[in-house]
């Protein structure tokens, strides 16, 4: 039998085989590449940054070009510095030969800025949507939200950093020269072909557990190395993968500063051996290298309460598997750093007795294997074998509507055997408790992301204020890319 035959035989092209481990081991260290930042143009109405949706190459391994997307570039996109007070426009070009649009993730914006899968680039146009910029200093991030074809733009490169400064980040004695010691690190895993292409979902454990890789990419970079010049660095972590999460940590144990979460500052730092970051979730952490010593930011085994649970750990191992994410190598001289600060912010936490209302949302999935573009109960428009409330997404109904200038509070109830982590447009929440007990230390900051264990309740409580808009939807999903492409999310509107 050939191997061309062979391979038909199991349903795949030549080209589809994956590189192997070995090869993708000879691979030598790449020095981590930093997005180029865009901070826009100035004039009388405020700032117009120009963003463009495009399809090309990158050569993550040597001598193969991978197909990507990206913005302004071949892969993923700029880091777009917005400042608060601003007033900006940001104009979206597509120049993709599909439709795509382009999410604000945990800015406040209004819902038709938003880019959810209502606001659709066709080829060929631009859309431009503008607003004052409102909510405190953070880091935040952009990326693709076509109903049922986020994953795959994600994956392929349609994603970016944002970062949000004001009077107060200003103020912090905080390591801020991008590029030298404020470092933005996009974590993702992909799979390789054998030709250097990207392989996406190609069974229905792939939509079951969500798409998982074997190797990891920082910023775009295979096997990255990153030569710290400063006593202390400040790493923006985004997990910008489809399904993983990565529970960051160093390999020599060291401990670290969390200073602020998905919607900012915390209030106090907290000292932290290793941190967990579900799909979507962003943290900003100092490290100290004063030392001089060698070391490598790893991942860890994903471990209680958000490991998946029976048959379901077993079929997403990548989430128990230890990675090496990036080697650090800092310099024998390092430029002196400033005293690390422990306030940062003050923050004033919502009142339950003011919530107008307690909404309760179940997540909950098929079992079984029939995965690949099913229809799901009681929803429309393209399948779902994933549902909140029973329900998968259909765009032609709105799931709550919300009255503006109100407080409410979401109960997410997770009725599965695995973790989703739960995300919700329109402003950042706090968190009022898991299974009745308070959040600990690293997750008491603003959020706009939450991991929910395998039969885990967590509660948190929003205010939506400031915007209203009957006739345009904001959305509310599972970040695990798979799982909102194919039913786990709904919408919602605030009036």
């Amino acid at each position: 039998m050939s191997r061309r035959t062979f391979l038909k035989g199991l349903g795949l092209a030549p080209s589809t085989l994956l590189i192997p481990r070995w090869v993708m081991a000879a691979q030598a260290k790449n020095p981590l590449q930093i997005p180029p930042r865009l901070d826009g143009v100035a004039s009388e109405k405020g700032k117009s940054y120009s963003l463009r949706a495009q399809a090309g190459t990158r050569e993550f391994i040597a001598g193969l070009r991978t197909p990507t997307l990206g913005i302004n570039q071949d892969y993923l996109g700029p880091t777009v510095f917005l400042r608060r007070g601003e007033d900006v426009e940001l104009n979206v070009s597509n120049t993709l030969k599909e439709q795509t649009t382009l999410h604000w993730h945990g800015l406040h914006v209004p819902a038709k800025a938003d880019g959810g899968p209502a606001q659709i680039i066709e080829p060929g146009t631009t859309w431009s949507p503008n607003f004052n910029v409102n909510q405190n200093a953070g880091t935040f991030w952009y990326h693709s939200h076509l109903l049922h074809k986020t994953g795959e733009q994600v994956y392929r490169g349609l994603a970016g950093l944002i970062i949000l400064e004001d009077e107060k980040s200003d103020m912090l004695d905080l390591p801020k020269n991008y590029g030298v010691d404020d470092i933005p690190l996009i974590v993702q895993d992909k799979r390789f072909n054998s030709d250097g292409s990207l392989a996406y979902v190609g069974s229905p454990r792939d939509v079951m557990m969500g798409f998982f890789g074997d190797k990891t990419l920082v910023n775009g970079t295979l096997d990255p190395v990153f030569r710290p010049t400063t006593q202390r660095v400040r790493f923006r972590l985004l997990n910008a993968a489809n399904a993983r999460s990565f529970t960051f940590a160093f390999d020599d144990q060291r401990e670290f500063q969390l200073v602020a979460t998905d919607g900012g500052f915390i209030e106090k730092t907290v000292s932290c051996s290793s941190l967990v970051l579900g799909p979507s979730e962003r943290a900003e952490i100092v490290v100290d290298f004063n030392d001089a010593s060698p070391c490598k930011l790893i991942s860890l085994p994903l471990g209680s309460p958000f490991a998946a649970r029976g048959m379901m750990g077993r079929m997403q191992a990548g989430n128990n598997a230890r990675s090496e994410l990036l080697t650090i190598e800092p310099a024998a001289k390092l430029e002196q750093s400033p005293a690390l600060p422990t306030e940062l912010t003050t923050l004033s936490p919502l009142n339950p007795r003011d919530a107008a209302t307690t909404r309760k949302l179940t997540l909950s999935m098929a079992m079984g294997m029939g995965m690949m573009g099913g229809r799901g109960r009681r929803g429309g428009g393209g399948g779902g074998n994933f549902f909140i409330n029973g329900q998968a997404m259909d765009m032609s109904v709105i799931n709550y509507r919300v009255k503006k200038d109100t407080t409410e509070i979401w109960e997410i109830t997770n009725d599965t055997m695995m973790m989703h982590p739960f995300h919700i447009h329109h402003s950042q929440f706090q968190i009022l408790d898991r299974d009745g007990l308070a959040p600990e230390a690293h997750e008491r900051g603003l959020k706009d992301t939450v991991k929910v264990g395998p039969g885990e309740t967590v509660r948190f409580i929003m205010r939506f204020e400031n915007y209203a808009d009957p006739n345009t939807s904001y959305m509310y999903h599972c970040h695990i890319l798979e799982h909102e492409d194919n039913g786990m999310m709904g919408q919602f509107t605030v009036e």
